[in-house]
């Protein structure tokens, strides 16, 4: 467990208070991984130790038949994920409230989590938040609380789409202010965060990297093999919540357009029956595979499987599925949005859509298999793209911070 006692080069490590929502916990295993990741890769340095707060909602009944408000009552109330101790603190949002109260709630929810943690020994000095809204408001009230430096990674809608609210814009822009850096997942993020009046020099562009051993080449015919998929023949990948966002309608949309294509579909969400009811409305459902929630650690196998990755969000920062595809020699095809263009920014990784529409799928489906990518080359592409750069730039913040 991460719990400051190592010394690194004579110096100890930067003692973290990792705080978001956005966490994985034995029941989500997945929800925002992301944050998991790049924490992981963090300390995997030695020169860093964090303790984690990801307040859940709080809910009175753990019965299924509550959906995804039981799942929130059944998240245990501490635990441990590869060596990181993580409390998760319940704090109230009752529905249909509105977004505007958010903050707050968070902010009362957890700040006796944060003091219990201060009063058994582990005085952090750097709080290290993620998303801009609610979390990173609520961590800048635990900041000013408890005196300590903030850091607020923005990483997508938070401030691609919250701020068009004009409350939220307000408190982001507060939560700004009291930071003492900001870091975002693509240039494009830094670029909003300055329309929103924050000063470029306090933002540092950050991305994700993807974990080269987890993903990797697998061969084709034996990935698609293991997935009950035949050897031959176009197969695409959408990966993703089922949600109106990640755009697999589009995908769906495309197929009467590609006749010779199959497409497997791997994640879960609300919008599954509209899905299904598209693929049986367009006379495509035979083509189309919903492969539920697929464990991240296996989807090296899709990925590998697949002749390109199609991602066809409206809203992303930095979408990790597309390195990950990357790092397993499978060139993707996104929509051509936010840090979107700053990762398919050659042709080894893939192709933009013209537009975000089955139109526009079917377009850069058809460009990117007219001259596909050496698979090798897609590989070397993505292994660019390691965690060490994102890891040192967190440092150079952090150090400073501690100095303060």
């Amino acid at each position: 467990m991460s719990d400051g006692n190592q010394r690194t080069n004579g110096r100890p490590p930067v003692r973290l208070l990792t705080f978001t929502t956005l966490y994985p916990n034995a029941e989500q295993p997945h929800h925002g991984v992301f944050v998991e990741n790049r924490l992981r890769h963090l300390l995997a340095s030695g020169r860093a130790v964090s303790r984690v707060v990801a307040p859940v909602p709080w809910f009175p009944m753990s019965s299924a038949r509550f959906g995804s408000y039981a799942i929130h009552a059944r998240v245990p109330r501490t635990e441990e994920r590869h060596g990181i101790a993580i409390d998760h603190p319940r704090y109230g949002l009752p529905p249909k409230i509105g977004m505007v109260p958010a903050p707050l709630l968070l902010y009362w929810g957890a700040r006796r989590a944060v003091e219990r943690l201060r009063r058994s020994g582990y005085d952090f000095d750097v709080i290290d938040a993620h998303y801009f809204y609610p979390d990173g408001v609520a961590a800048a009230l635990l900041a000013r609380e408890f005196r300590k430096p903030l850091v607020i990674t923005a990483r997508g809608t938070d401030i691609s789409l919250i701020p068009r609210y004009a409350a939220p814009r307000r408190m982001i822009q507060w939560a700004a202010g009291q930071a003492s850096a900001m870091i975002t997942v693509c240039a494009a993020l830094k670029t909003a965060l300055g329309e929103l009046g924050v000063p470029p020099e306090r933002i540092t562009v950050l991305r994700n990297g993807v974990d080269l051993q987890i993903f990797h080449p697998i061969d084709p015919v034996q990935a698609r093999a293991g997935l009950g998929e035949a050897p031959a023949g176009l197969l695409l990948a959408s990966v993703g919540h089922l949600i109106e966002r990640k755009g697999h309608h589009h995908v769906i949309g495309a197929l009467p357009r590609l006749p010779a294509a199959r497409l497997v579909i791997a994640g879960t969400g609300p919008e599954r029956p509209a899905l299904e009811g598209l693929a049986a409305r367009l006379g495509v459902a035979d083509r189309v595979r919903f492969l539920g929630h697929v464990p991240h650690e296996e989807l090296a196998q899709l990925y590998s499987a697949a002749d390109a990755l199609v991602l066809a969000s409206s809203r992303e920062g930095w979408a990790n599925v597309l390195l990950e595809a990357m790092a397993c020699g499978t060139p993707v095809v996104a929509s051509n949005i936010w840090g979107t263009p700053e990762v398919v920014a050659v042709p080894e990784a893939g192709c933009l859509m013209p537009e975000l529409s089955a139109t526009g799928v079917a377009h850069a489906v058809g460009d990117l298999l007219r001259a596909p990518p050496d698979r090798r080359d897609t590989r070397l592409y993505a292994e660019r793209f390691s965690w060490e750069e994102t890891t040192a730039g967190q440092f150079s913040i952090f150090d400073r911070l501690r100095q303060i």
